[in-house]
């Protein structure tokens, strides 16, 4: 807990920044070209000279020999949610692509990041927001990741002096450790997520409930590249992203676009969803007429015990701070349509917790969908109980 005085002022260096914004423009390409909706902080770009600054009071994590990537993050407040009236906030990679889930940061193992977080979320609203009993608590909001490495100065706790008051900036330092077979260093890649750890009270719970949270990958060298990933989180409400029933898919039968409540690919894509339990419950992630492999790639490579070794399922529980992927091809051999993807517990699902997995043809179109005509949000029906809020964020 922090003791009177914790909050103090922070000298605002900056050398020099580099703003990263990859919100392509394009339609359902293959590749790297993303929806219009999309955000991504991607490990493999050019590093400049630009990147090696650090702001004042962030440390490097051992193995962290040169910063290949300077992003600057921000968080804002977004729109309230319209059924509950709730806060919503969220991160960007600049303060108007700000949106929940936040951006998704990408890194090869090897790599480190410098990412400067940006507090744009007004002092007033984190006093509401605000719920510890005690009376110190300070106001900020932070960037705490799992899986990475990182020291004690970027944890984004409260106790370790590395949260971002309203107005200020702070750098964190993440490193993508590699795996070592001789120390027995097992290695970051994987599937993880960052989120909020000091809004409301020293756990970052209301932060996390209001939005501040987004998927990070680690991969290795080799590893197979998606054409389009999406970072799904099944929360507390019965809610996939903060949202429900018609407000979790609303894309559009003529011009889908990628983003947190349009889960959309041209068949034969390759598609990744990156799975986070944020709240207090478990869930199960399904998603019907695909299946992926149950190992950190979603795929298998080769013949033989070892591939006969991992599973390949449809159905996958994911409770509290949990984080796996998924790995699919768009309609490999069952064609394009609209495919329910959905917490297979089952009351949940009728509260509301299911969306759809747009599956368009090798033109790029959405096929027919019962009671709808183009040019319509593909949605829905509401389910009892209300709904979650409605979208306010463009990442996927």
């Amino acid at each position: 807990m922090r003791l009177d005085g914790i909050v103090k002022a922070r000298r605002v260096l900056v050398l020099a920044v580099l703003a990263m914004t990859l919100a392509a423009a394009g339609g359902l390409a293959r590749g790297a070209d993303r929806g219009a909706g999309e955000q991504s902080v991607a490990g493999n770009e050019g590093v400049t000279a630009a990147n090696v600054a650090a702001a004042p009071g962030a440390e490097r994590p051992g193995g962290c020999t040169a910063i290949d990537r300077r992003v600057n993050l921000y968080a804002v407040e977004l729109p309230k949610d319209p059924v509950t009236n709730q806060v919503r906030l969220g991160y960007g990679l600049t303060p108007e692509s700000a949106s929940y889930p936040g951006p998704l940061i990408e890194m090869i193992e090897g790599q480190c990041f410098a990412i400067t977080l940006y507090n744009q979320v007004p002092a007033a609203t984190l006093e509401a927001l605000r719920t510890s009993t005690n009376p110190d608590h300070p106001l900020g909001v932070s960037l705490h990741t799992h899986g990475v490495k990182y020291t004690q100065k970027s944890d984004g706790t409260v106790h370790s002096d590395s949260f971002v008051p309203p107005g200020g900036s702070y750098t964190y330092f993440w490193y993508a450790q590699p795996r070592n077979t001789a120390t027995g260093a097992q290695g970051t890649a994987g599937y993880w997520w960052y989120h909020d750890h000091v809004v409301g009270g020293p756990h970052g719970t209301v932060g996390i409930r209001s939005g501040l949270f987004g998927g990070v990958v680690v991969r290795r060298q080799g590893d197979p590249r998606p054409d389009r990933t999406y970072v799904l989180a099944f929360g507390d409400r019965q809610t996939i992203n903060l949202r429900r029933s018609s407000e979790a898919d609303t894309c559009d039968e003529t011009n889908p676009v990628p983003g947190p409540t349009c889960v959309v690919a041209k068949v034969g894509e390759k598609v990744e969803f990156l799975v986070i339990g944020i709240g207090d419950d478990m869930h199960t992630f399904h998603v019907h007429g695909h299946s992926w492999a149950d190992n950190r790639t979603g795929v298998v490579d080769g013949t033989g015990a070892l591939a006969n070794s991992v599973p390949i399922i449809d159905n996958k529980t994911v409770g509290p701070g949990d984080t796996f992927g998924a790995r699919v091809i768009a309609g490999e051999s069952v064609g394009p349509g609209h495919w329910m993807l959905h917490c297979h517990m089952q009351f949940h699902s009728d509260l509301g917790m299911s969306t759809t997995f747009h599956v368009l043809d090798e033109n790029g179109a959405m096929t027919t969908h019962a009671g709808h005509a183009p040019g319509n949000p593909v949605q829905a029906a509401p389910a009892k109980g209300g709904q979650a809020p409605a979208a306010h964020g463009n990442h996927g």
